[in-house]
């Protein structure tokens, strides 16, 4: 078969296959929003709480309780991200605790489980928001936005310095100021423009930067290692399972299983939850989201520079590689 025709056939089967991943990738997940072991606090006098405990164990597997003596102990459980939100059972009747700033999709849930189980028990349920989302960004658009550009400038970073021949510690040197170029810009944008980000604008900008270099650093290490096909298997590992998988819209939690727990340790989703603890939380909860994207930044550039090592020996070993130009004498 001639070569032209194979590559009409690899475009007509390869175009739909890439599309029906790409789909099952980000739908799957977004069709399937829904709190599984959602990490919630119950507070308040022992017979009280436990009233409210069973009221919510009937949403079969939506809940991990965690149990709080008063609303105080509630309260600093969500600051510390140890929880999204926590019920409290008052003489007034329930109370509910939420976050919006760790994500405004799980806070609403939060707001209809709890006013329909209230509302079973001839309660209203008064809502308060303890680490609310920025004026800026009420609906926390922005933050959950920030991930796809963050991973496209990531991919872009990677496959420019393979496809320019950087190697080595030129390759390095580009990536780590392309990334802190990028960190700076979306701190800018983010912070200082729109208003939608609230903590350190350094830390923000450093955390924006280390989320793209972990993906630039990935996408050319694997370059590095495996060719340019390693351009492909990087952007493809970032938008098909790191993007859709990352619960920058709702909360790991809140994805179905294995997505949640497959996004966080992938730079998109990492990111994302280390932006939320910098920005809004004082960086609780953020030693883990940060090594997992130090860990990608750190893996992918020794990647790179492994690989141009490794083609540098190569070239040196190649036949005539150490032939001397023979001059004549006299």
């Amino acid at each position: 078969m001639p070569s032209r025709n194979r590559h009409v056939i690899a475009v007509v089967v390869l175009v739909p296959v890439l599309a029906a991943l790409a789909l099952w990738a980000f739908a799957w997940p977004a069709s399937r929003i829904a709190p599984r072991d959602l990490p919630l606090g119950v507070a308040g006098p022992p017979a009280a709480a436990a009233q409210v405990e069973r009221r919510l164990e009937r949403h079969e597997g939506a809940f991990e309780i965690h149990r709080y003596a008063d609303e105080a102990a509630a309260r600093d459980a969500i600051e510390d991200r140890n929880v999204y939100g926590a019920v409290v059972a008052t003489p007034q009747g329930a109370e509910l605790l939420t976050a919006s700033a760790a994500g405004p999709v799980v806070a609403q849930f939060l707001q209809e489980a709890v006013a329909q189980q209230a509302a079973a028990g001839g309660t209203q349920v008064k809502t308060v928001d303890v680490v609310p989302t920025p004026a800026g960004d009420p609906r926390g658009a922005v933050l959950n936005a920030a991930a796809l550009p963050l991973a496209l400038a990531g991919i872009a970073a990677g496959a420019l310095v393979t496809l320019l021949g950087l190697r080595g510690f030129r390759a390095v040197t580009a990536l780590l100021g392309a990334s802190a170029l990028v960190g700076v810009i979306a701190a800018g944008i983010a912070h200082s423009w729109l208003g939608a980000l609230g903590g350190d604008w350094w830390t923000e900008a450093s955390v924006l930067g280390l989320s793209t270099l972990a993906v630039g650093g990935a996408v050319a290490g694997l370059a590095a290692l495996l060719g340019t096909a390693g351009i492909g298997i990087g952007a493809a590992m970032v938008m098909l399972l790191g993007n859709p998988f990352s619960g920058a819209t709702s909360a790991p939690q809140m994805l179905p299983e294995p997505a949640g727990a497959i996004g966080q340790w992938l730079p998109p989703g990492a990111g994302t939850t280390l932006l939320r603890s910098v920005s809004f939380f004082d960086g609780a909860a953020a030693t883990g989201p940060a090594l997992t994207l130090t860990w990608w930044a750190v893996l992918g550039l020794c990647a790179v520079l492994l690989g141009g090592s490794l083609r540098a020996r190569k070239a040196g070993a190649e036949p005539g590689a150490d032939r001397r130009e023979l001059s004549t004498v006299g």
